[in-house]
């Protein structure tokens, strides 16, 4: 599934060497190192390559102990962070060890996020035996270190890489599973006014190497040549951007597998049961409801756009009622759940599945269904069980 990137954020109080550390870990300076607290103020990201794991995204975040008004945003931005990574690295010195970081652990557990603990500038500190004998009740690592000095740095990297979950890094196939070798595989993109001037977008692009990978074939065309295509060929499995879903639905015989980018992804995010449950959700939907779109991305938008006004059109025309609609872009912070009817998730292609699994357990454990923008859109047009037969027999 293209390249994976494993994400870990460093966190403790202010002044414990976080900066220093990530420049050990990255042997090289990427964050400003300071003897003065709070220097770091937003979360900085460096990507670097590390052995055992791959291409990794290293996040510095401002110190969790921050103080005043200012302090009080960064130490959001700060947590905001743990929606994002995998794994997690704190950060102690002094043999300072409370409420702050215990917190922290309290998040990352609720998110099921690995961690370790780090006490850092143990030359100067060396980690008493009496909090090292509390820290080893949580059964995660216990490391010492002098970043500064680049000591006990290999052995932090070496424990990175066992407690980081393969599935985190390990490439994985779109639709490997339900495809075979030299399978025809048909990908229907429209290259209409949403589309990237001169290139394809992500998913496609993501599609066409996950079928090379498998050693089928792939061919793409626009729907207007899709009839003409049938007339000479079938193909194994056809996969189409849902925007036209009426068009190529109407067009391809029954007995071609049909099923759509979007919920591709949706599938190898590993969200797809929550989208199943929560998609027929949409016939209950009432007058005055308010549904949140979430959108993994920015970008600049047209009438034409998918979310903020295909699918709102669609949602209102197919139900007769009065909804209103939100939308949340990129990895913002979702606001109070508490108005929301239902939720409806882009096919998140530009975001870890960490990243989008974090974001949907929140929805799902406040009791609201979600749904798929692919999969909405088969919904109400009534291809859903089509779309979605192929996968039956196939779970991630």
């Amino acid at each position: 599934m293209g390249t994976q990137k494993t994400f870990i954020g460093i966190f403790g109080r202010r002044n414990t060497g976080k900066s220093s550390l990530i420049n050990a870990i990255a042997n090289q300076e990427i964050a400003i190192v300071s003897p003065q607290a709070g220097t770091t103020t937003d979360p900085v990201k460096k990507s670097i390559e590390l052995f055992g794991i791959g291409a990794t995204v290293l996040i510095d975040t401002a110190g969790i102990d921050d103080v005043g008004q200012l302090g009080e945003k960064r130490i959001k931005k700060t947590k905001e962070v743990l929606k994002t990574i995998h794994v997690a690295v704190i950060l102690l010195t002094d043999n300072m060890f409370g409420d702050y970081e215990k917190e922290i652990i309290q998040e990352l557990t609720s998110l099921e996020i690995p961690y370790l603990i780090v006490h850092n500038k143990s030359d100067l500190v060396p980690l008493s035996s009496a909090l090292k004998k509390e820290l080893s009740g949580y059964n995660v690592p216990i490391l010492e270190s002098n970043a500064a000095e680049k000591q006990g740095v290999d052995e932090l990297i070496k424990k990175l890489v066992e407690i980081t979950p393969p599935t985190v890094y390990t490439k994985k196939s779109f639709i490997g599973d339900i495809i075979s070798k030299n399978d025809l595989i048909l990908l229907v993109m429209p290259q209409d006014a949403e589309a990237p001037e001169g290139r394809l977008i992500l998913p496609q692009v993501q599609l066409i190497r996950d079928i090379l990978d498998n050693h089928a074939v792939a061919v793409g065309l626009q729907p207007e040549e899709l009839d003409s295509f049938l007339q000479k060929q079938t193909p194994d499995l056809i996969i189409t951007d849902s925007q036209v879903f009426d068009t190529v639905s109407n067009t391809v015989p029954l007995h071609i597998p049909l099923t759509s980018f979007s919920i591709v992804l949706a599938r190898a995010k590993g969200n797809f049961e929550n989208y199943l449950k929560g998609t027929p959700h949409l016939d209950k939907l009432q007058d005055g409801d308010t549904v949140l779109l979430l959108e993994s991305c920015t970008h600049p938008t047209s009438c034409q756009d998918i979310g903020r006004h295909k699918i709102p059109n669609l949602i209102r025309k197919k139900t007769g009622k009065r909804i209103d609609f939100e939308m949340v872009s990129a990895l913002s912070p979702l606001p109070c759940l508490d108005k929301y009817a239902m939720a409806i998730q882009c096919g998140a292609c530009m975001v870890t599945d960490k990243q989008v699994a974090v974001r949907i357990k929140q929805i799902v454990d406040y009791k609201i269904p979600v749904s798929n923008y692919g999969m909405t859109i088969a919904y109400l047009t009534g291809i859903y069980e089509r779309v979605t037969q192929i996968f039956a027999k196939h779970t991630p």
